[in-house]
């Protein structure tokens, strides 16, 4: 991340002392723009990448209303600042900056955060805070009783105003805001600026000054996308070789749900990881012990879910893996925003079964993201990691004690140096977790992966419907199901060419399927949405020549049999301009899409 040559002398002496003892040269951009002349004074809404400092930014911004002249802060009835933060674990992070920014000038700060004790919270703010950090829920429940004062109040921060919008947080905030004077300074802070964003810019600020320090880039600089494509049953394996490849000092694995991340934990405890887990089901107390366990080295594994890592900074992290696709591009630069901070290099790694590459293929243009495809790290290539950070270990220079000099000594005696060594190499070996065999990276292994049993035996079915009347598998295989009276187990690969489509059903059921198919059909062959099933033994190689013929400008294949319509020939049919059926559905009544 690039940073600004700058000196603090604009600022607070007791804030430049405290950033010159934290070992700050310079400020980085976003807290210099946030600290200029032209920004003194006024409401801000603030744009910045994650990672950019944006906790010292604020920081430094409310400045002048808190401190002024002076180099600390007098004793305060009621609270001078007011930052709201959409989790726990951010509010938390945000008060320990807080701390040590403001440690020169003695303010009191107070922190208000679902999972804690709330008469404790209570005493600490009728002891008189300077400065109360805490969540929207919490913030308002001791507005509610009485509690919390905002009569004060001289500026008042929303940190990612836009996740709390998307938590619901949007009522929570209106009381708040609604209860703090009318001259306060309000401070949004926010990675993106949708429409919600605007419009509680536009109620709750006046005159507000714009500032936005994302590129054209959004702050991917630091971070090295990765993609590999997988087996959906093996991706716990490709989680196994990707960590073992790595051997990142510290690396956080997303999943979309509490339950996926119970169940990675415990197979990566299995494998012998030291991991953690965070999701909604862990207390307080338990997400604080894992969050302290990852800054103190004693684990080097987080699992979690996408709220229960919101705001988490841990200098050592620099590695991201998405065990499941991020439901959209904000939630994909959200999570791998964790690594790469503050000038630091981080990869981040997606996870993507083989049906999906497509979707995420377009959230990567949509995010502006250049992610390298490549395969899973193989047990060799793990192996041969493993020997470079081996030899480096080993030979790093050590300044052994006495007692370790001694102990090798009544080695030496007793084993030759080359026994010793090879003794040292098997139990720094021995403490790895073993890397898995994938299959999705040969080819053999795809033709096993896109393999199902009881499909050795088929019979191949043809549909007169295709791409351009709009044919999906999302209601294609609905439709199969209820004409045949067959689960979704029972229909093999589907395949989907310009005017037609083909799908294979296990030889045993074959004629069962067939007879259902007649029975659910009007007396022309038909459904009710105009869709003809029949028996096509020849399907996939009749697909084939029609596509090396020039099947999309051509006639096709598969004509449909017209004399069995009577006098109905409705001639051929032809797909609907483009914007004028909803995707997904046939340019007939198609069947309705899955709920």
């Amino acid at each position: 991340m690039a940073i600004l040559t700058m000196t603090f002398a604009h600022l607070p002496s007791p804030l430049a002392q405290a950033l010159e003892a934290h070992g700050y040269t310079a400020l980085t951009p976003v807290q210099a723009a946030v600290t200029e002349p032209e920004a003194s004074g006024r409401d801000l809404v603030v744009s910045a990448q994650t990672g950019s400092g944006k906790t010292v930014a604020f920081g430094l911004a409310m400045a002048p209303e808190l401190i002024g002249d002076e180099s600390a802060l007098p004793f305060a009835t009621a609270p001078l600042a007011l930052v709201v933060a959409p989790t726990r674990e951010l509010a938390l992070q945000v008060s320990r900056e807080l701390q040590w920014l403001y440690a020169p000038t003695h303010a009191r700060i107070a922190t208000c955060v679902g999972g804690m004790d709330p008469s404790r919270e209570r005493r600490t703010l009728q002891g008189g805070a300077h400065i109360v950090v805490g969540t929207p829920g919490r913030l308002r429940d001791h507005l509610e009783r009485g509690a919390l004062d905002l009569s004060a109040l001289a500026c008042v921060v929303l940190d990612e105003a836009d996740e709390m919008l998307d938590m619901g947080f949007r009522e929570d905030l209106e009381e708040l805001l609604d209860a703090t004077p009318e001259n306060r300074r309000t401070l949004l802070f926010s990675a993106t600026m949708p429409k919600p964003i605007e419009a509680l810019a536009k109620r709750y600020q006046k005159n507000s000054l714009r500032i936005s320090t994302v590129g054209e880039n959004r702050g991917h600089g630091d971070i090295a996308y990765r993609a590999v494509a997988v087996a959906p049953a093996e991706i716990e394996a490709a989680v196994v070789n990707l960590l073992r490849f790595h051997e990142a000092e510290t690396a956080m694995l997303f999943c979309a749900t509490r339950d996926n991340v119970r169940r990675l934990h415990a197979t990566l405890v299995e494998r012998g990881f030291t991991a953690v887990a965070l999701s909604g089901e862990h207390s307080q107390s338990e997400r604080n012990n894992a969050l302290q366990a990852l800054r103190d080295r004693r684990a080097r594994v987080c699992v979690a879910t996408d709220v229960a890592a919101r705001g988490i900074d841990l200098p050592s992290l620099s590695l991201v893996i998405h065990v499941e696709i991020p439901r959209d591009a904000e939630t994909l630069q959200h999570r791998s925003g964790r690594t790469g901070r503050a000038g630091k290099k981080g990869t981040a790694v997606l996870i993507v079964p083989f049906p999906r590459r497509r979707r995420v293929e377009m959230m990567l243009r949509g995010a502006k993201i250049n992610a390298e495809w490549a395969e899973v790290p193989t047990p060799e290539a793990i192996r041969a990691q493993d020997r470079e950070r081996l030899l480096e270990t080993i030979l790093a220079p050590v300044e052994p004690d006495e007692a370790d000099l001694e102990i090798a000594r009544t080695l030496l005696e007793q084993r030759s140096a080359e026994e010793l060594a090879a003794a040292l190499v098997r139990a720094h070996r021995a403490a790895l977790p073993q890397p898995e065999e994938l299959l999705s990276g040969t080819d053999e292994g795809r033709k096993q992966a896109a393999h199902r049993p009881g499909f050795d035996d088929v019979v191949w079915f043809r549909m007169d419907v295709g791409r351009r009347q709009n044919a999906d598998p999302r209601w294609i295989l609905p439709t199969l199901c209820r004409r045949g009276h067959v689960s979704r187990q029972e229909i093999g690969a589907i395949r989907i060419a310009p005017n037609d489509t083909w799908f294979q059903v296990p030889r045993a059921i074959a004629d069962r399927f067939a007879d259902a198919v007649r029975r659910t059909a009007d007396p022309k062959g038909e459904d009710e949405n105009g869709i003809h099933i029949e028996a096509a033994p020849d399907g996939p190689r009749e697909m084939a020549r029609d596509n090396r013929r020039g099947a999309n400008d051509g006639p096709r294949k598969f004509q449909r049999n017209d004399d069995r319509r009577g006098d109905d020939h409705r001639g051929p049919r032809r797909p609907h301009p483009a914007g004028q059926r909803p995707q997904g559905k046939p340019h007939r009544k198609g069947p309705a899409q899955p709920r």
